[in-house]
């Protein structure tokens, strides 16, 4: 590819976003004694809490390709430090669901709140028709990357 692709372009800006965004959450990991993945399984979680959806171990494994005996571990960590609770599911006592604590997102605001409210005020320079170009794009490449780290296939697992 030509390194003057506007699409090449942006795939690399897209990276350098997502560094940024990466190295700011090891930092929040590592002042909080968490593992990276404990803060990619608490984004999941919060995530799921937002989109109504009923998250267990074996959901959060799935979303973080890890595991059963990983998952149990990580949750354990998670437990120990009040950022996660498990509590059986009313519909049905033998499920469990993970239940993220207002600890996880105390400690997640003071941290990355000032982040959010400089990016969102940032946005702000932007018009609708501007944000909602940006938001497809994104929704876009998430799509285009998920689908490339599930190898090709949907999301029952097919090719």
């Amino acid at each position: 590819m030509d390194d003057q692709d506007p699409g090449l372009q942006l795939v690399h800006l897209l990276r350098a976003v997502t560094m940024e965004l990466d190295l700011f959450a090891a930092e929040f990991a590592g002042r909080n004694g968490l593992h990276p993945t404990d803060v990619r399984a608490l984004i999941h979680l919060l995530d799921a809490g937002r989109e109504g959806v009923r998250a267990t171990p074996g959901w959060l494994g799935a979303q973080l390709g890890v595991n059963s005996a990983s998952i149990t571990a990580l949750v354990d960590r998670l437990e120990r430090l009040g950022l996660v609770r498990r509590e059986r599911d009313t519909r049905d006592r033998r499920r469990v669901l993970l239940v993220v604590q207002d600890e996880a997102v105390r400690l997640g605001w003071s941290f990355f709140g000032p982040l959010i409210h400089e990016m969102v005020g940032s946005m702000r320079s932007f018009d609708a028709a501007e944000l909602a170009v940006v938001r497809r794009f994104l929704l876009t490449m998430r799509d285009v990357a998920a689908a490339a780290r599930r190898g090709g296939r949907d999301d029952s697992g097919k090719r």
